[in-house]
């Protein structure tokens, strides 16, 4: 987490009115976190009278056709293996995997790559949990290809994550061609942003070290599109990723195949091509991959198109796995002006239904019904049932909890010289349960 979102939530947190609870479900989740509380809507809207939903986008999206496997993973599964995730994913088996392919021209594919070439005496000094730290020491990666199905110019990462894939010991970085470095401005093209520009600077200098003098080397691959991928044939451990060739058409910018085709030998495809919406999440919206919202963040009913009052959802929750921490920090301010001016006296605002796709519902079109779902009077400082039981049993943690498990692991990472020690959950809960003998 980054130090000045932190300090937000410290400033939010030590407010009195603000009350935090941990390790609690709300709903019902298709991948549930193992030893949470679970909480059903019904108790949040008995116990409230305002609600926003800022539950993000939880489930990875899969490429059609590279379905997870033995030789095939979600990013999701390896960012969740090395931060610890209470959700607990395997490790991936490093200790016999020579060669990784990345799908997918993000942040997320840049920072798996750092992870896995970046030396473990380096990554030793910061927060990577122990357990991570083992398993990479194993590890006899040599190569990561990171595949992108467009050029550099439609990359989707930044020239923060790229400088530091670019400045790794131990590693560097196979030169790209002139050719896709250099492409040809159509007539009605625009110029490169700055940012993009500053990215071809980048990689037209290359990594730091000078390629074939590292024992660990990495690739964009762009303009590649995966296709298929086979198992290893007998007496191989290495299965047969196959990518079509494509290029841009110019008319819309999508990338479009050549009719050429390569098969790379790898031991382990990692697709991280975005996320979305649980469809067992609160008010899912079956036709888009997240909740469905009208102006000021106001979550609408998919199968009605009613506005249901005092019900909000802010960030990747309403507007989908897109955009960066910026943008979604907008967002939620954004929101909680509506709900400001919803609350307050002559603050009234009308929230018209947004159309609905379903020809049975044609009728509600332009409505502006709404639909009161929570408590207008409800006990102030009385949590749902399930929470206050759950503090009990000592599972639900709150915001003290958290303050002193951060102080414990700082102290146990300046005992090995690290910036922290992470623990799981189970860690934290006994150490937790000490605290309170």
């Amino acid at each position: 987490m980054c130090v000045n979102c932190v300090h937000k939530f410290d400033a939010a947190a030590n407010d009195s009115r603000l009350r935090f609870f941990g390790n609690v479900n709300v709903g019902e989740a298709q991948t549930p976190i193992p030893d949470t509380v679970q909480v059903p809507l019904t108790s949040v809207f008995d116990n409230y009278t305002h609600v926003v939903f800022a539950t993000g986008c939880t489930l990875p999206t899969l490429h059609p056709t590279l379905p997870p496997s033995e030789y095939c993973v979600p990013a999701l599964s390896l960012v969740h293996w090395y931060t610890q995730h209470p959700s607990g994913p395997p490790p991936p088996p490093l200790e016999r995997i020579t060669h990784v392919s990345l799908i997918g021209n993000g942040n997320v594919s840049l920072d798996i790559a750092r992870m896995l070439l970046t030396p473990v005496s380096v990554l030793g000094k910061y927060d990577v949990p122990a357990p991570v730290l083992a398993v990479l020491t194993k590890s006899q990666v040599k190569h990561v290809s990171i595949f992108g199905r467009r050029g550099p110019l439609e990359a989707a990462f930044t020239t923060k994550e790229l400088r530091e894939l670019i400045n790794l010991p131990d590693s560097s970085m196979v030169p790209l061609s002139p050719a896709i470095l250099d492409p040809p401005l159509e007539n009605n093209a625009a110029k490169p942003t700055r940012q993009q520009s500053r990215i071809l600077q980048l990689l037209r200098q290359g990594s730091k070290n000078t390629f074939g003098t590292t024992p660990k080397t990495w690739s964009l691959d762009f303009f590649r599109s995966p296709t298929d991928l086979t198992p290893p044939a007998p007496g191989s451990s290495l299965a047969n990723l196959t990518v079509a060739h494509t290029a841009l058409d110019p008319t819309h910018s999508r990338a479009v195949p050549t009719g050429e085709t390569s098969t790379i030998p790898t031991s382990l495809v990692v697709t991280s091509l975005g996320f979305h919406a649980e469809h067992q999440a609160p008010f899912h919206d079956p036709s888009s991959p997240h909740m469905r919202t009208s102006p000021g963040g106001r979550v609408v009913l998919p199968s009605t198109g009613t506005a249901l009052k005092n019900v909000y959802a802010s960030g990747w929750a309403a507007t989908g796995a897109k955009g960066v921490l910026a943008a979604t920090m907008m967002d939620a301010y954004a929101v909680a002006d509506a709900v400001l001016s919803d609350w307050l006296p002559g603050g009234d605002v009308h929230t018209t239904s947004t159309p609905v796709s379903t020809p049975e519902n044609a009728l509600l079109r332009g409505r502006e019904d709404t639909q009161v779902l929570l408590n207008p009077s409800p006990e102030l400082e009385s949590p749902p049932a399930e929470v206050i039981e759950g503090l009990r049993d000592g599972i639900v943690t709150e915001y003290g909890d958290w303050k002193r498990v951060d102080a414990e692991e700082v102290r146990r990472g300046a005992l090995v010289e690290k910036e922290r020690e992470r623990m799981d959950w189970q860690e934290a809960k006994a150490f937790l349960y000490q605290q309170t003998r």
